[in-house]
C-alpha cells in the first residue's frame, strides 16, 4: 500500500471545483469548511495544449484566498512538471530537476 504525504504550507496543490474548474495554487492552510490558498492559476486549455491563467481578475492573486469546501470536489499535491510550470508563471523562476 501506497501512502501519500499530505499536501502541506507552501505546496503547489490541485483543486476540482464543483463547477469542473481546475485551480493550480499555492496551498497556505485549511480548517473544517474551507481551504485558503495565494496565487491561484485556473487551467486553460490553448492551441499549444494546457496552460495557466488568472483564476480571479478582481482580487489581489497574493492575497489570501479562502475557498468553501462545499465548492470543492477535491485537493491534491500538484503533479511535479505542472507544479514547475506554475512556480514559473508565479515567480519567474524555472524550477531545475
Amino acid at each position: 500500500m501506497i501512502i501519500e504525504t499530505p499536501y502541506k504550507a507552501t505546496d503547489t496543490v490541485t483543486i476540482r471545483t464543483t463547477a469542473g474548474e481546475e485551480i493550480v495554487a499555492r496551498f497556505v492552510e485549511e480548517d473544517a469548511t474551507s481551504i485558503k490558498v495565494t496565487k491561484p492559476l485556473a487551467l486553460q486549455a490553448s492551441q499549444q495544449g494546457i496552460g495557466l491563467g488568472p483564476w480571479v481578475f478582481t482580487v489581489d492573486p497574493t492575497s489570501n484566498i479562502k475557498i468553501n469546501k462545499n465548492a470543492i470536489v477535491f485537493v491534491h499535491k500538484t503533479e511535479k512538471d505542472m507544479a514547475s510550470q506554475y512556480v514559473q508563471a508565479t515567480t519567474g523562476l524555472t524550477v531545475l530537476g
